[in-house]
């Protein structure tokens, strides 16, 4: 205390809530007594400088303070006394599972977005979108250009409109993230065999409701006459729509738990957050490694090993069970898994038919 007085004698402009300029918290007006508001917490002292707009970016979004250097060891580690201790009541200490959650999704889209997308069998693109862009419209003019010419024979035509129709159909992708629209119409692009494969698969779907079968019929044709494109609008549906794994998740945990006493639907929910927010990162990580040069063999084995072992260690010790319980949970709760996974494809791939 005496130190305190004596520090405020020597330097008064600093240590306490009038450095600031102000006797009221700048948020709530609350009373300030010292460097924190005691009502709503904002700090007495606020910048208005460019400079704390830059050391607010890694704060806001990576929690630099410290919640994410303690949350990610113990999402990796100790899954399940993460969970355990945010039900609990631990909030301040730990990035909450939304937020991380939400974090790696955005991490995921911008990372696939840079390298070309998850395990693509090509390499990674070194170019912008627009100088592949240029280039796909060089290779689709000279393309034209060899098709027109009457010297060629229709044999090695018919190769050269295949050729073609991919070359539009991969035109069209980057025109329709980069724009929205496409350049090629697909009746410019369709062929016979496709109008079969329309008939086939969409002609004889019925759902009993008749603008819900015509809209499934009209996207399931664009889809099939443009696979290269449907192929983007689900990638981008699953980024905008992966929240839909939470609610579709919870009552197969709540099925997978049941007979375990004292816990609430908001538990199941932190529970299947935090796992997809961790499954979420882990395919990142094994989609960069196989951008390095990482065997398949070992990325296989990551793939099939890692998941059940965290899920086995976050679902025993999150509900306290023992090894047997959580071994016979576990393998209800991987069964679950897939039909959660096969409901949320299933949901996109109806957007995108719809869309």
């Amino acid at each position: 205390m005496v130190g305190a007085l004596l520090g405020a004698a020597v330097e008064p402009a600093h240590g306490t809530a009038q450095s600031a300029g102000e006797a009221n918290c700048l948020n709530c007006g609350s009373p300030l007594g010292g460097p924190y508001c005691a009502a709503c917490g904002q700090k007495a002292h606020v910048h208005r400088t460019l400079s704390a707009i830059w050391n607010d970016i890694p704060h806001s979004v990576l929690h630099f303070d410290g919640k994410l250097w303690r949350t990610l060891p113990m999402l990796l580690f100790r899954p399940g006394e993460l969970t355990r201790r945010y039900v609990h009541g631990e909030r301040a200490r730990f990035v909450s599972p939304m937020a991380l959650f939400l974090f790696s999704i955005f991490l995921m889209f911008a990372v696939f977005s840079f390298i070309g997308g998850p395990f693509a069998s090509e390499a990674p693109s070194t170019g912008s979108p627009v100088e592949e862009a240029k280039q796909l419209d060089a290779e689709i003019a000279v393309t034209k250009e060899q098709i027109a010419d009457p010297e060629v024979p229709e044999a090695v035509k018919l190769g050269l409109q295949a050729k073609l129709n991919e070359l539009k159909a991969d035109r069209n992708g980057i025109a329709f993230v980069q724009t929205g629209k496409v350049l090629y119409p697909e009746a410019e692009i369709r062929n016979g065999s496709v109008q079969g494969a329309n008939i086939l698969l969409f002609e004889g779907a019925s759902t009993g409701i008749a603008w819900l079968d015509g809209a499934i019929r009209k996207g399931g044709e664009k889809m099939i006459a443009n696979p290269s494109l449907a192929f983007y609008k689900l990638q981008s549906n699953g980024y905008k729509f992966a929240w839909l794994l939470i609610p579709l998740s919870l009552p197969f945990v709540w099925l997978a738990t049941l007979g375990v006493k004292g816990h609430r639907f908001y538990d199941h929910a932190i529970f299947a957050t935090y796992s997809i927010g961790f499954m979420c990162l882990l395919f990142l990580v094994l989609a960069l490694l196989f951008r390095l040069g990482v065997p398949d063999s070992i990325l296989t084995a990551a793939f099939v090993l890692i998941p059940p072992a965290h899920l086995y260690r976050q679902l025993r010790h999150a509900y306290r069970l023992i090894r047997q319980s959580a071994i016979i949970r576990l393998i209800i709760l991987s069964f679950f898994i897939w039909m959660v996974l096969i409901l949320f494809s299933l949901t996109l791939l109806l957007l995108g038919m719809l869309g």
